[in-house]
């Protein structure tokens, strides 16, 4: 008797990496988003890196890979987000790697958009407009600080028009062999490993390239508690990046440390030096007008009823990130102390 061999799917051309942990009220609708894209030429695989859920989400996971084969499920033991990319990476078959959130949602013609520009553009790396959208009051008062250039000082993946080079992009759309010339995602950073990433593709001679034709919408965090922690962890953590590269990617991300600095110092100094404390009012001062304005800016464009609260959200940006920054330089430059336990428990894989 001969025996027939199994068919075997072709290698496709895109392969979605997308880490999560206990997403068990997002995955479904998240995955099945993805599954749902536009045709690629050459087709499209999914690879869900799931991080121990206890949730209830691996059953879920389960159910949908039963259901399409395009999907696969691995398990991240680490739970960790850059171990979980990784270990999607190591898993994926396609020319081309999506790099995709949980908690993200996609427009239909994401992919086949993404592998439009990056064939059009030969970048190493393509992204697009990342678009905020709010549910509550507070989140679409967040959501219009983030596209804000005063909250992120005119980051160019913040913009939603903009179409262009830029020096890191929203989740990532990367030519598999990106990985090979430089290396994963380095899974000793807890936040910031896409910007790492992104930085050491630029250093070693690589393209990014952002296009408004890759739309997403993100839903930003529902408090300004929880906003300024985000922004804490992203200060810290870039400290990290910056120490592994001795540099910067931009002066930008000085400023805010800067600022909470010279806030914190010039009282101190007009102990010894009286009239220190008017520069330090008016650098007080400043800020205040400064921020009164991009607020009124924001709001005439979207809504007065944002007004009372766009300061306290643009400070929550610059305050969080800026006291971040100042305690990483201590603890990863100064004191070379491990990574502090408040910034290091943030360690799900989404």
């Amino acid at each position: 008797m001969i025996s027939t061999p199994k068919y075997k799917r072709p290698d496709p051309a895109v392969s979605v990496v997308i880490p999560c942990r206990n997403e068990r009220s997002h995955i479904e609708a998240c995955v099945r988003s993805v599954l749902g894209q536009q045709p690629v030429t050459g087709d499209f695989e999914v690879i869900v890196v799931d991080g121990m859920s206890d949730d209830g989400t691996r059953e879920i996971l389960a159910r949908l890979a039963s259901d399409d084969a395009r999907l696969r499920v691995v398990v991240n033991r680490a739970r960790s987000t850059a171990r979980g990319m990784n270990i999607g990476i190591q898993h994926a078959r396609g020319e081309f790697i999506a790099i995709m959130g949980a908690h993200n949602h996609y427009a239909p013609d994401y992919l086949a958009a993404s592998l439009k520009v990056s064939r059009a553009t030969g970048a190493d790396n393509v992204g697009g407009s990342m678009i905020c959208r709010g549910e509550t009051w507070i989140q679409q008062a967040i959501a219009l600080a983030h596209h804000s250039p005063f909250s992120v000082g005119g980051a160019r993946w913040h913009k939603v028009h903009y179409e262009g080079p830029a020096d890191t992009v929203f989740g990532g759309f990367y030519r598999r062999e990106v990985f090979a010339r430089i290396g994963e995602f380095d899974e000793s950073l807890l936040r910031n490993q896409d910007d790492e990433l992104n930085l050491r593709l630029t250093l070693a001679g690589g393209k990014i390239w952002h296009s408004p034709a890759i739309r997403s919408t993100y839903c930003p965090r529902a408090s300004l508690s929880a906003l300024f922690h985000q922004y804490l962890q992203y200060g810290y953590w870039k400290v990290a990046v910056m120490k592994k590269h001795w540099g910067l990617a931009s002066l930008r991300q000085i400023v805010p440390a800067a600022f909470v600095l010279a806030l914190a110092i010039l009282p101190l100094a007009a102990l010894f030096y009286v009239p220190v404390i008017f520069l330090w009012l008016g650098l007080l001062t400043a800020y205040a007008i400064a921020n009164l304005s991009a607020a009124t800016i924001a709001a005439a464009q979207s809504g007065w009823r944002f007004l009372p609260v766009l300061p306290l959200v643009f400070a929550g940006y610059h305050f969080g990130y800026g006291i971040g920054f100042v305690r990483g330089v201590f603890g990863f430059l100064i004191f070379r102390r491990a990574p502090a336990l408040t910034f290091s428990r943030l360690t799900r894989a989404s």
